[in-house]
């Protein structure tokens, strides 16, 4: 079974959303982190991230870290050749 993506975003992030419907898209399970709602600042992102983080979405497979909207689509052009 693959591991479950975790999205980290903004509700106003177009990106954040992009990523939401690129996972529904191809039915991969995910979970959507608000940072908002969830009062989660840059710095406790960084933690997670383990590096500077500028944007949102931040989205992690399982523990590995990805990166943004950009490689998350990356990754799943990869898995589908």
């Amino acid at each position: 079974m693959m591991p479950r993506f975790t999205i980290f975003g903004k509700e106003d992030c177009g990106f954040c959303r992009r990523a939401k419907e690129l996972c529904d898209i191809k039915r991969l399970s995910y979970r959507y982190v608000d940072i908002n709602k969830e009062a989660i600042s840059q710095a406790d992102l960084e933690k997670t991230v383990g590096g500077p983080v500028t944007t949102v979405p931040q989205i992690f497979h399982g523990r590995q870290y990805i990166g943004g909207f950009d490689a998350l689509s990356r990754l799943l052009e990869e898995y589908a050749t």
